[in-house]
């Protein structure tokens, strides 16, 4: 290796990829965030990095140590740190001592829902529910019967029959030939329109589709429906636990009377002690919608204090998961790609030096393999011999060495003819020498250049076998799982934005690392475009 970095060709191609900024600062963030994976136990756990008890120190982060470690009471079980952190033992003296990581929360611990802070009070919406009214008038517009009326204009239902509707609204002329055309028994479409008033909201007259009838029809109905006042005229009302309202309540509440008052405190204290639905009450002259909203814990919840990145569907920290599945996800995409790349240089190799017999038999049987269905076998194997992240690696890495070894195959059975690999058979050395100190070094080149996207490749692989239920087994951190879980509550950002940010970051990375190895690798310096 260290012969090989002095190589004058290799530094030009080190110091090439160096004048792509792009690609090499890409190349140690990517490694910056993979050495910060592999020690997330130090920056989120819910184990301790060091304890002091009775005069003596403990490691737990390094080793076990049983609860009866610390409590003597004889369990050899697993220690809950932080019930620890607040038992008398440990709080009896002031030189006891508890350090925990940064982020004291674990990728498989489950957060009590009573750690979390949240608002005290209930809050009170107020939506009001439009007026509608249906009135029947005669071929001079008055008002042979209505229902509900009196809600748009002064007066009630009785005293406004035998009165011109025209009196109260100004009705245009469109609307009046609409309106003369169904007495005239005419077929009419639907019609409507829209009237606004003075310091009131605007409400839509309108007239049903009309079909001619034996005879006309001595009365014609007109609906009356308010517009817009579902979202103008919300109120909201904040209450303590003291049922009195927060400070400044607005004259809404001021002008609500004492039963109505009464009503809703009642109905907050309900909502203090349990879940409560909607409710449509009727206060004055008018029908309200009441929500009683108060904050609540139900996984998955938004990020607050503590937790930046939010809670997954099962009470765990969704930074902590995003974390620990970094390390995952490069884990096994470094294994998967090394495997791959040891297996398919193997059989290129072999079928790229001997040509022949052994080049088609052997190219026939990758063939053959390669046809088969690779999602059904981990499938099947899956369903044999349970998920797991071993065996999610060798079923991948038997398929994933195919397309690695149709270059390293093209690449010797170039090199195999030239002259120095023929001196080297005329000096008598063997063939596992020849293919492996003079060809092989000089047919990395492909192996090297694909290696990152080979990695992009086998990271986006696993997040989509997790997402899909077939890769690792659960609890295992995973982006794949977060964005599954992102499926099922789609009203839950935060596991849709954080997972798909950390992909494709690293992912990004990878394609750019790639972009400067195989700019790097070109033998023209200046052929590509900027």
């Amino acid at each position: 290796m260290f012969q090989l970095i002095k190589n004058p060709m290799t530094r030009r191609r080190i110091l090439r990829f160096k004048e792509m900024k792009r690609a090499h600062v890409s190349f140690w963030l990517l490694m910056a965030l993979y050495v910060v994976s592999l020690g997330s136990e130090f920056i989120c756990n819910n184990t301790p990095l060091y304890i002091r008890l009775n005069g003596k120190s403990y490691f737990p982060v390094f080793q076990f140590y049983p609860e009866d470690e610390y409590l003597g009471n004889g369990k050899q079980t697993r220690p809950d740190y932080k019930e620890l952190l607040s038992n008398p033992v440990f709080t009896s003296r002031p030189d006891h001592l508890m350090v925990f990581p940064p982020i004291p929360f674990g990728p498989f611990e489950s957060i009590d829902p009573g750690d979390i802070e949240v608002s005290d009070q209930v809050t009170v919406t107020f939506r009001p529910m439009p007026h509608v009214a249906t009135v029947n008038v005669r071929p001079n517009f008055s008002i042979a019967k209505s229902r509900s009326l009196g809600a748009f204009f002064v007066g009630d239902d009785a005293a406004l029959r035998g009165r011109k509707l025209t009196d109260y609204v100004e009705i245009s002329d469109t609307f009046r030939q609409a309106v003369e055309n169904r007495f005239r028994n005419l077929e009419s479409p639907f019609v409507s329109e829209r009237i606004e008033r003075a310091a009131r909201p605007p409400v839509m007259i309108s007239l049903a589709t009309f079909a001619q009838r034996e005879r006309p029809p001595s009365t014609v109905r007109i609906t009356f429906r308010e517009i817009g006042i579902e979202t103008s005229g919300i109120r909201k009302i904040q209450f303590d636990k003291r049922l009195k309202p927060l400070q400044p309540a607005g004259d809404f509440w001021e002008n609500l009377s004492e039963s109505s008052r009464e009503m809703i405190r009642h109905s907050v204290h309900r909502r203090f002690e349990g879940p409560m639905d909607s409710v449509r009450q009727k206060i004055g002259n008018r029908v309200f919608q009441i929500d009683y909203y108060m904050q609540e814990v139900r996984f998955p919840y938004p990020p607050v204090k503590g937790h930046l990145f939010g809670i997954d569907s099962a009470g765990r920290d969704v930074l902590a998961r995003i974390l620990y599945g970094l390390r995952t996800s490069l884990s096994f995409g470094l294994m998967l790609v090394v495997a791959s790349m040891i297996l398919g240089i193997a059989a290129g190799a072999v079928q790229g030096y001997y040509g022949g017999v052994i080049d088609i038999s052997a190219q026939r049987l990758i063939e053959i393999w390669s046809a088969l269905p690779f999602l059904y076998i981990m499938i099947l194997m899956g369903s044999i011999y349970g998920r797991s992240f071993s065996l999610l690696l060798v079923c991948y890495g038997i398929f994933n060495w195919i397309g690695i070894s149709y270059y390293i195959r093209a690449e010797f059975l170039r090199l195999r003819k030239q002259a120095f690999v023929e001196s080297a058979r005329c000096m008598g050395l063997s063939s596992r020498k020849i293919i492996f100190r003079h060809i092989l070094p000089n047919a990395l080149v492909p192996v090297i250049t694909f290696f990152p996207f080979l990695l992009v490749g086998a990271i986006g692989s696993l997040a989509a076998l997790d997402y899909l239920g077939f890769g690792l087994p659960p609890p295992t951190p995973s982006w794949g799982e977060l964005l599954f879980q992102a499926q099922q509550y789609r009203w839950a950002w935060w596991l849709i934005l954080y997972p798909s940010l950390a992909l494709f970051t690293v992912m990004l990375l990878g394609v750019f690392i790639g972009e400067g190895i195989r700019n790097a690798y070109d033998p023209r310096q200046y052929s590509r475009m900027e």
